[in-house]
């Protein structure tokens, strides 16, 4: 097929957007991008009775946040408007009744109490009901009633759906551009929904392979749980005509529990203490609420990173990726067949790498107003050089204020167990000495007075670790932070000095 590439992401807005379905708008983007593309967005809300408040703004925030640019639907129009399907719904009808007229569908005037009471006639036989070609013209329909009780019925107003003819006993034969070729008997099929009188709104497989056909779409890309769907697809494409402008087909594989059993659910999330949604959500109509991968404090190319490798691979041992980089080596060939499992720590590694990779300028804007909630007035070069000098032992940017807050805030209270590995012994007095020799020093740089400590040290032949542990706990009250010099050279010579007289006085040396 030689035609310029156009994809879709078309969510229905039932709730907040899975981390899969982020997935799946993230495949089509880097295909479109990699290939010179667009990508639209549709939102598909003709369910009615499923629809969300505050659904389609989450999606669309979500994206957003996710770098996922949309060239075409909604929120940003283009020529084939509205992209939003509960506003096309006097277009489906139109089609609907086409297939009717050409013989691919007919009108089923069953109701759902009717349709029960059919089923559990079935199941009390053993058997399970179908609405197949063994029944449907047994059944109240356009195929089994008089045309004049059929416009009769229709005329006076009574409930009916409009149904696919599915075809007898035939082999449809598919392509999937992950999966291969594929082969189904029609006659392990049902006839499926594709209009409803009763809110006059087509069901998905209608609304999709239309709006697909009027937007041009090229290739869908969308998640393995489609598949069964795909004769059907194909079917409609044939009833109307369509064969020559069909897309092309790429089901993408599930991503799966931690565990690897079974598709990755917010119970999982819930259970074991990660996000399965992007964003933070809570439900407008039970209140519940559901963590987000932002507020979480992962970076969204973080983020965007880890899924990317959830059932694709580059070919490489490249893990850390730019959107740029997934665009240039994306491909659908690429893409696994079998389900991904999902690892949380994993994610937390990518942010870690991220946080690693930033500058100090970068981290200084994010560390801000994480200082101004405690208190701390600094200027960005002071918070970005803290906030680097720290980012290799942090995986979140909420962890920087545990691992820093002593560059601040002087200690008032030492950790227990260091006071009783290190102050000790000649260790305070060690540091008497040491304090005269800090108290000496004019150059108060990091490798000055590294110079002249270690030769201090080294000269009298006190044991490094003692020496630089005891300063330690008098700078920083714990056995964490950076490296000593980092410490003195950042607090300066009078801060340093002081920390240690604070010590030297509060602390009884241990027995």
């Amino acid at each position: 097929m030689n035609r310029p590439v156009r994809v879709r992401f078309a969510p229905s807005p039932t709730g907040p957007l899975h981390i899969g379905g982020v997935r799946t708008a993230l495949y089509n983007y880097l295909f479109a991008r990699h290939n010179g593309g667009k990508m639209i967005l549709r939102i598909e809300d003709t369910d009615s009775q499923r629809f969300v408040p505050g659904a389609e703004e989450y999606i669309i925030e979500s994206l957003r946040w996710c770098g996922i640019e949309i060239d075409e639907g909604v929120g940003v129009g283009g020529p084939h408007a509205p992209y939003r399907q509960s506003e096309r719904r006097e277009i489906y009808l139109k089609y609907a009744l086409q297939l009717v007229e050409n013989g691919w569908a007919y009108y089923a005037f069953d109701t759902p109490a009717e349709l029960d009471a059919i089923r559990k006639e079935y199941e009390q036989r053993g058997e399970t009901f179908a609405y197949n070609y063994a029944v449907r013209e047994k059944l109240p329909t356009s195929l089994s009633l008089p045309q004049e009780e059929v416009r009769a019925r229709i005329d006076r107003g009574d409930q009916w759906v409009i149904r696919f003819k599915m075809p007898e006993n035939e082999t449809v034969k598919m392509h999937d551009l992950i999966r291969g070729d594929v082969e189904v008997n029609t006659s392990t099929l049902d006839d499926k929904v594709l209009y409803k009188s009763v809110d006059a709104l087509p069901t998905y497989h209608l609304a999709n392979i239309v709006d697909d056909h009027l937007m041009e779409i090229s290739h869908v890309i969308r998640g393995e749980e489609w598949l069964p769907s795909l004769p059907l697809h194909y079917l409609l494409y044939r009833a109307f005509g369509w064969e020559d402008s069909q897309p092309e087909f790429a089901h993408l594989p599930l991503l799966l529990k931690p565990t690897g059993g079974g598709k990755l659910s917010k119970r999982d999330g819930d259970k074991m203490g990660f996000p399965v949604f992007p964003l933070y959500w809570v439900s407008p109509t039970t209140g519940e609420t559901a963590h987000g991968y932002r507020e979480d404090g992962y970076f969204p190319e973080a983020f965007i990173n880890m899924l990317a490798l959830l059932g694709w691979n580059p070919g490489t041992e490249q893990e850390i990726f730019s959107m740029q980089e997934l665009i240039d080596a994306f491909s659908l060939d690429r893409v696994s067949k079998s389900g991904a499992r999902f690892q949380p720590e994993k994610a937390k590694w990518f942010n870690a790498q991220y946080m690693h990779h930033k500058s100090d300028a970068e981290l200084a804007v994010l560390y801000q107003p994480i200082l101004k909630a405690h208190g701390i007035e600094a200027s960005d070069e002071v918070a970005g050089r803290v906030a680097g000098i720290m980012k290799e032992r942090a995986t979140f940017i909420s962890d920087l204020w545990d691992l820093t807050s002593f560059f601040f805030i002087a200690p008032t209270e030492y950790d227990e167990k260091q006071v009783r590995k290190y102050w000790k012994g000649d260790n305070p007095a060690i540091l008497v000495r040491l304090r005269e020799v800090l108290a000496s020093i004019d150059d108060f740089s990091l490798e000055n007075t590294e110079r002249i400590v270690h030769a201090w040290i080294e000269e009298n032949g006190y044991p490094m670790g003692q020496v630089m542990n005891t300063l330690r706990l008098a700078l920083v009250g714990a056995g964490k932070g950076p490296g000593m010099y980092d410490v003195t050279s950042f607090l300066g010579k009078e801060e340093t000095l002081r920390r240690i007289d604070s010590l030297l006085a509060n602390l009884k040396p241990a027995e």
